[in-house]
């Protein structure tokens, strides 16, 4: 079985790989500005937190009487690991061209940061969701 952390992390791992080459890339060109264009490795990094934060035993769980608890808490690994998956491969993309780019026209490192800040939020919300989600302990509606 695969546990909440492990889908988040292999975005992570992506993200953080697809981000390295940018960045290796424009430090031959660009050395001066390799220290700048960090940001999109550690967003990426980022990202696994928020799987480990959900990455917990649930204890008590087995001992509930009916199933929903279970399927709340499969629905929110999903939710998070998912949305973490997909927000750290949208960070690698753009902080692969984007690095690239900013060693070229270093105006565009604000238009590639907000980039970055917006597909960080993919992953942000899934982690909320997931919150709501994983709180969910009984069958009655909540009010």
């Amino acid at each position: 079985m695969v546990r909440r952390g492990r889908v988040e992390d292999l975005g992570t791992a992506y993200g953080t790989a697809k981000a390295g080459v940018g960045i290796a890339s424009m430090g031959v060109m660009r050395p001066d500005l390799a220290m700048r264009n960090i940001i999109p490795v550690v967003m990426a990094g980022v990202l696994g937190i928020y799987g480990l934060m959900m990455g917990g035993d649930h204890p008590g769980l087995d001992r509930q009487r009916t199933q929903v608890p279970g399927f709340a808490h499969l629905a929110a690994s999903l939710c998070c690991g998912l949305s973490g998956l997909m927000a750290a491969m949208a960070i690698g993309v753009v902080g692969e061209g984007g690095v690239r780019t900013v060693s070229q026209q270093e105006k565009l490192f604000v238009k590639m940061t907000l980039i970055l800040i917006f597909a960080e939020a993919l992953g942000l919300y899934g982690l909320i969701v997931a919150l709501i989600l994983s709180q969910k302990t009984s069958d009655r509606p909540s009010e």
